[in-house]
């Protein structure tokens, strides 16, 4: 095993530099956010800069943890060319360290990162998140998601299914227009459509206004009310407008739970939560793919093709894990081989390449 000293040297020296660039990206994000809220605030006489330099602080967690990823990919290759270039590996290798026991800190540090946000930095993001967009939507009134947006909803209930359609929602789903509704009984067979004016949610049933009822073999129908029954409550209706970013990591599987439970559709939410829990994998992988491209001895004029190269080895495996993702969530992948494969390949052919330079 690696010596304590030497592995805490490195260590140190790979938090310093992540910790350094993951800083710098954060600064950025957050100029350029404060600029544009600054922006769409420049209208608004009750709105000050402080409280737009607030609310645009509140946003940076959950943009900064998207970029974790590519912070790890750039922090371990930045310490690599650094000690590299310090002949500290150089001396290290020739002492009879190997390039297992050389990535065994950087792999280390990533794991506890990875647990870190999931466990604590993704939840503390969403609750801010939540926060910010309440207070967004204070500043500039209400957002797309508030009125005037289409809704599907499939739901169970003790009568069976039903599908809802609703040209236009508010309030969060729970206020419907121009819905049709094709009801099911409880074995799937087909009953009948309705057609109304309005709809609203109220406990234990929607209650569907001006409704045109169309039943297989019967002349169309109309009633002033239509009553049909749902297990489904307004909160669980308005968390399905809530990103799934935007859930915390601890509530996502009794949200999953409970929406499956009420027949609503739980894909983003499971592949969050899952993707959250690879996300150490994903990046012990960056760790390896980075290491791929910057432990070996290299001339300075090297340099910017090596750097070119994990860049983009780095960018392909971002480009796969989002890849993955959208056939996930669009239901042609499964939610754990969508959420898993990225991350765990990486790893595999990170240790492929490495031990190809290394051990032949």
């Amino acid at each position: 095993m690696i010596g304590t000293t030497l592995g805490l040297y490195l260590m140190g020296r790979f938090a310093r530099t992540l910790l350094g660039i993951f800083g710098a990206i954060c600064a950025l994000i957050y100029v350029v956010d404060f600029v544009e809220m600054l922006r769409r605030a420049s209208d608004l006489k009750d709105v000050t800069t402080a409280y737009v330099a607030f609310v645009s602080l509140l946003r940076i967690p959950s943009i900064s943890e998207q970029t974790l990823p590519f912070v790890i990919l750039a922090g371990t290759m930045f310490a690599f060319v650094n000690l590299t270039r310090k002949l500290e590996l150089v001396v290290a290798r020739a002492a009879g360290v190997s390039v297992w026991q050389i990535l065994s800190p950087p792999v280390l540090l990533a794991l506890l990162i990875g647990l870190a946000t999931v466990t604590a930095y993704s939840p503390l993001a969403a609750v801010l998140k939540q926060q910010a967009d309440r207070m967004e939507t204070g500043m500039f009134g209400r957002t797309r998601q508030d009125v005037d947006s289409s809704l599907w909803i499939r739901q169970r209930s003790m009568d069976g299914q039903a599908i809802l359609r609703a040209e236009q929602s508010s309030d969060r789903g729970t206020i419907l227009a121009n819905v049709t509704a094709y009801v099911y009984d409880a074995e799937g067979r087909f009953q009948e459509r309705v057609e109304a004016e309005r709809g609203e949610l109220l406990p234990g049933v929607w209650t569907l206004h001006n409704a045109r009822i169309v039943t297989l073999g019967e002349e169309p129908r109309s009633v002033e009310k239509y009553l049909l029954a749902t297990s489904l409550t307004a909160e669980q209706v308005t968390q399905s407008f809530v990103a799934p970013a935007a859930v915390p990591f601890w509530s996502l599987p009794d949200i999953v739970r409970r929406m499956q439970a009420a027949g609503l559709d739980s894909t983003g939410y499971r592949l969050r939560y899952l993707s959250l829990l690879a996300l150490p994998a994903l990046l012990v992988a960056m760790v390896l793919t980075a290491a791929c491209f910057s432990l070996r001895f290299f001339r300075f004029g090297e340099i910017p093709r090596m750097v070119t190269g994990g860049v983009v080895a780095g960018f392909m495996l971002y480009v796969a894990t989002k890849l993955f993702g959208d056939l996930g969530g669009a239901g042609i992948l499964s939610a754990p081989v969508a959420a898993w494969s990225p991350a765990i390949v990486g790893c595999m052919l990170g240790t492929f390449v490495l031990l190809h330079q290394e051990d032949g």
